[in-house]
């Protein structure tokens, strides 16, 4: 009876595929997105995301062999979202007197940076929040979040040695400790919080570790 539940319910999935409605798959990974970014991944059960995704647990593990997986799932789908915004605001458009060089870029991105801080539901960055439940080096969750800030570090070093500074990798950590403050600043005091000032804090570091 089981194999064919499981059979029809596959029959099911391809079929919504086929008509453009979205797979169990994509609805779970949306629904544990939006739960594990709000409420933590720990605080999260497996019967609750397959109940508000409208999908059997079966369905879950076919994609996601444990929670765990899932959990890692989120953190690269967040971690994609992440670079989107930040490659975005830090290409440069356009060429010529009146383009943004790579200090108006960074410090654009940190103000759009201190305005989600201060908005209402903000829980910082999934991909801290999930290094700080998961301490363990080893868990799958954990070792996204490492990575991520890994590359974190080394873009923000590689651009701090465009942008001049004499020792680029003190700069680097600089700007990478005032973005991490912003991410857990943000979820404590909302408006009117210390995140406000990240842009302001940056351009004071950058200006006095840039060569004259």
């Amino acid at each position: 009876m089981a194999g064919k539940g499981q059979a029809a319910e596959e029959r099911m999935e391809q079929k919504a595929a086929a008509g453009g409605r979205p797979r169990a798959a994509d609805k779970i990974r949306r629904t544990a997105r939006e739960l594990f970014y709000r409420e933590g991944i720990r605080a999260v059960g497996v019967d609750e995301i397959v109940t508000k995704a409208g999908v059997t647990k079966p369905s879950l593990y076919r994609s996601f062999p444990s929670k765990d997986a899932l959990a890692a799932a989120y953190l690269r789908d967040y971690e994609t979202e992440f670079w989107r915004r930040f490659d975005a605001a830090l290409t440069e458009t356009g060429s010529g007197p009146g383009a943004p060089d790579l200090r108006q870029r960074l410090l654009a991105y940190l103000s759009q940076l201190g305005e989600r801080a201060a908005t209402s539901g903000y829980r910082g960055c999934g991909l801290t929040n999930a290094a700080v439940e998961y301490p363990a080096a080893g868990h799958p969750a954990r070792q996204v979040a490492v990575e991520h800030k890994r590359a974190l570090r080394r873009r923000l070093t590689e651009m701090a040695a465009q942008l001049g500074a004499d020792d680029p990798a003190l700069l680097g950590d600089g700007l990478l400790l005032l973005i991490e403050g912003a991410f857990v600043s943000g979820q404590l005091f909302g408006a009117g919080g210390p995140a406000r000032s990240v842009a302001a804090a940056a351009d004071r570091l950058i200006e006095a570790s840039v060569r004259r």
